[in-house]
């Protein structure tokens, strides 16, 4: 048996899809545990692109069991069209599991993100406005809904009532907002639950059960580290925990089930939203790797901020996820840069930290110290072996590598399957 999480080690985006993806090939089952439709993996097969926001990697392959588990929020809606968007393109939905415990986006979810990012104005957040933030606050306060409720009609119903007085005055009173009616609501939702029915189930006995029985189980993340509500750069984070300590309240498994922890880099760094970005290139070198690397966000197509690679970054995820290796993503992008920086320290106030601050106040005022490398001109895209990458890139990476304290275990040069360079396997 293995056991592997995938977890982004940077500000999320770093190309976990493709890696899941490709881990997912040797495994029996593939876990998403936490984040919601606010997140999206893109994985290309051949010349077919899939974008995907809750629904796991491991579905474009046929042998492969999926779980969405209790960790992660589920938008019944957009689950539902995104089953119908892989069944129109020939992907077979089957042994496809979601936890009765997972908290379902509702409606006013949506409207409440959205009308209080707007009342922020310059104090945003940048959220997606998919309901994140405020089901997750539903969920912690103790009146959520979850998917199991959707197949109990008056559970649902008295649920319902308790809720939307609330909410409804809410939206009526602090934001002007329209209200909602219980019977559409009521309703329209359970429809989503017999539509869902065949899916719903304990998925912390079923994932339990597979680890029993020796199987090769993939832990599927969404975001990345340095947006972890813990660990992050808060308050500019998600509203949950991406980092692997997530897997074990994500999916109800315990620690010692947990064999290896990937994480997922870029060979430079990006950020969606608002927040710190100390090695952020605003000019025409981040504007050119944002155009050559495609920056722009799967589920919002916001344009990313992009910067040069960060190892205080992925020192600290290294840390905080106890990773076991990396997963470098995007070499290719570097490719026919002159010059090329990576940022090894901060500078602050005259003192030179080497550990990531977790206070924002302070990260906003850091200095990045850079060594720069000599580029290369070659395309390492058409490259499949380490040894013939060019010297430079080695000499990067090798240094990239030593800054982090982590071994590279796959390299990635491009967005297709076979512009990857696995160095260590994970599972046989």
């Amino acid at each position: 048996m293995a056991t592997v999480v995938v977890v982004g080690s940077q500000w999320g985006d770093e190309g976990k899809g493709k890696i899941t993806d490709m881990i997912s090939k040797k495994a029996d089952l593939v876990v998403r545990y936490q984040g919601g439709n606010n997140a999206g993996h893109t994985v290309v097969v051949g010349e077919r692109e899939f974008k995907l926001h809750l629904i796991p990697s491991g579905i474009l392959y046929p042998d492969v069991s999926c779980v969405i588990a209790n960790g992660v929020v589920v938008d019944p809606a957009v689950l539902k069209e995104e089953m119908d968007y892989l069944l129109d393109r020939g992907v077979e939905i089957k042994d496809f599991h979601i936890s009765n415990q997972a908290h379902v986006i509702m409606p006013y979810h949506r409207v409440l993100d959205q009308a209080e990012e707007a009342r922020k104005n310059d104090g945003k957040i940048g959220t997606t406005g998919k309901g994140i933030g405020p089901v997750y606050m539903d969920k912690i306060g103790r009146f959520g809904i979850r998917m199991g409720d959707l197949l109990d009609k008056e559970l649902l119903r008295e649920k319902l009532e308790s809720i939307l007085s609330l909410k409804n005055m809410i939206l009526d009173k602090v934001y002007g907002a329209e209200t909602f009616d219980i019977d559409e609501l009521w309703t329209e939702y359970l429809e989503y639950g017999q539509k869902l029915a065949p899916f719903i189930t304990d998925t912390s006995y079923l994932v339990n059960e597979a680890l029993a029985k020796g199987k090769n189980v993939l832990f599927e993340g969404a975001q990345g580290t340095l947006l972890d509500i813990d660990h992050g750069t808060y308050p500019y984070v998600t509203s949950s925990n991406p980092t692997a300590g997530g897997v074990c309240t994500g999916v109800g498994v315990g620690p010692t089930k947990i064999d290896s922890v990937l994480g997922v880099v870029k060979a430079y760094t990006t950020r969606v939203g608002e927040g710190p970005f100390p090695t952020e290139l605003t000019g025409e070198q981040g504007e050119w790797l944002r155009e050559k690397g495609g920056e722009f966000g799967t589920t919002t197509g916001r344009p990313r901020r992009c910067g040069w690679f960060d190892a205080t970054i992925v020192k600290y995820a290294r840390r905080i996820n106890g990773l076991t290796s990396i997963a470098v993503t995007k070499l290719d992008v570097l490719d026919g840069m002159e010059k090329i920086k990576m940022c090894t320290s901060y500078k602050y106030q005259g003192e030179v930290l080497t550990e990531f601050p977790v206070n924002q106040q302070v990260l906003a005022e850091c200095e990045p110290i850079y060594e720069e490398f000599a580029g290369w001109e070659e395309n390492t895209s058409q490259i499949r072996e380490y040894e013939n990458l060019p010297e430079n890139a080695k000499l990067y990476l090798d240094r990239l590598s030593e800054l982090v304290d982590c071994k590279v275990s796959i390299l990635s040069v491009g967005p297709k399957r076979s512009e990857t360079m696995v160095l260590d396997k994970f599972i046989e």
